[in-house]
């Protein structure tokens, strides 16, 4: 039984941890004068003078005891000057800068102000380079660039001599789904699992909600379920057992569906609406008629699933295939009050026929054709005929019987059982006559 999930659907996974402010900006003050010593003999920088840190040291000052404006304003007042500031005072300038912003959430302006600190390139040490561009990448992805947060994160790469972490593995996965770029977002996913792999570690649980997705975008259902089941596996949340047992609907494999679905059941897991139904049809399915019934009655009467026409519909057919006739009809009686068509009537009459109720079944098959309006109930009309002519006949009615059958008879798909019941029904009212005649004479 298929029962299309909508993983996936799925919201867009957050898997981005923005490095905390003092993270975001490079080294500054005394530090950045070491960095500055350590990069002298690779890269030509240029000396930060002291009256230019000393400026920028009480900027952030003033932003740490909290007074942000003012901190900005002694940014303002160095930038007034920036014609008189080497390469490299000016990128730690704008590092400041991005720092207060991005402290301040300002990310727009924090983007502004990285940007002018990776145009100074060639005067700024390497350890700013990357880490300003990894930080780049990962606002622009915030802000749902992705494609500058791709090519920030592109360039740190190509600049960056170490392997990849595997949180960085997922930056890039993150952002090539969120490009589209669906192959691409999976082999950095399983970089990422290759890796946790190596440490002995569990891949993170969003990790695995990032590859059920992009695997649902490949249209590759059977990927989709391998990897929900490894959230069961690893997670065992009640969601993922409930996608997991639709998946295998999806893929057909009905008996792992139902297994996964009913251990869920089990647990409590099943709980909403939807859900309910969906195991009730799997019982029905999978031949267990009266587990359907009995889940869906307690769940009617608990108000859990809506006393609605088609959740009636799938109990009153799951007790008639459980034989339960007499919970059947309660039910039907239900739908024929609720329904403007005949087919729940001729569904009733049909039962009270089956069940001996004899005038049952003719009021239930009366009423079954005065509902008839459309071509939609011809399909029940000829068997109304049939059910009245063999309810009068147990009634011993035999021209009443006769006559249903004859309208029986003009149905195509029908003729022939109506002509065997008349001729049966004409031998029996000639011999029940006979013997009415008999007793009559022996009186």
């Amino acid at each position: 039984m298929k029962q299309y999930i909508g993983l996936i659907f799925i919201s867009v996974l957050s898997i981005i941890t923005l490095l905390m402010p003092s993270q975001v900006v490079a080294k500054t003050g005394e530090q950045a004068k070491q960095v500055h010593k350590s990069y002298r003999a690779t890269k030509k920088v240029p000396a930060m003078r002291n009256r230019v840190y000393t400026q920028l040291a009480r900027a952030q000052k003033l932003n740490d005891e909290g007074d942000k404006e003012a901190g900005l304003a002694v940014l303002a007042n160095v930038e007034e000057k920036v014609d008189s500031l080497n390469g490299y005072e000016q990128a730690m300038l704008y590092n400041f800068y991005g720092f207060m912003y991005y402290a301040n959430d300002d990310i727009n302006h924090a983007i502004l102000s990285f940007n002018k600190v990776i145009s100074n390139e060639a005067v700024i040490p390497d350890s700013l380079l990357l880490s300003t561009r990894y930080s780049l990448a990962q606002l622009s992805m915030q802000q749902q660039d992705y494609s500058s947060a791709l090519r920030h994160l592109t360039a740190w790469k190509n600049a960056n001599k170490k392997p990849l972490m595997a949180s960085q593995e997922m930056l890039f996965a993150q952002m090539y789904y969120q490009d589209k770029q669906y192959i691409n977002s999976l082999i950095h996913i399983e970089n990422a699992i290759k890796i946790t792999k190596t440490e002995q570690k569990t891949p993170k649980e969003n990790w695995l909600i990032l590859k059920r997705a992009v695997h649902y975008e490949l249209e590759q259902p059977k990927k989709v379920t391998q990897v929900l089941e490894q959230l069961v596996r690893l997670y065992s949340k009640p969601k993922y057992w409930l996608q997991l047992a639709g998946m295998y609907g999806e893929i057909g494999e009905e008996n792992r569906q139902i297994a996964v679905m009913e251990a869920a059941y089990q647990a409590g897991n099943v709980t909403k609406s939807n859900d309910i139904i969906t195991l009730a049809q799997l019982y029905q399915f999978h031949g267990a008629p009266y587990k359907a019934a009995t889940l869906l009655d307690e769940a009617i009467e608990q108000g859990i699933v809506d006393a609605q026409e088609k959740n009636l519909d799938l109990l009153a057919r799951s007790y008639l295939s459980a034989k339960e006739f007499t919970k059947a009809i309660k039910v039907l009686n239900q739908l024929s009050q609720l329904s403007e068509s005949g087919q729940y009537d001729a569904l009733l009459a049909q039962t009270y026929l089956n069940t001996e109720q004899w005038q049952y079944a003719l009021t239930s098959a009366d009423k079954a054709i005065t509902k008839s309006k459309d071509d939609n109930d011809k399909a029940y009309l000829g068997n109304m005929y049939l059910v009245k002519g063999m309810a009068n006949f147990n009634l011993k009615v035999f021209d009443e019987s006769l006559s249903a059958f004859a309208l029986a008879e003009q149905v195509a798909n029908i003729k022939k059982t109506a002509q065997q019941w008349k001729k049966y029904v004409v031998r029996e009212r000639n011999s029940f006559q006979q013997q009415k005649l008999r007793l009559a004479m022996l009186k």
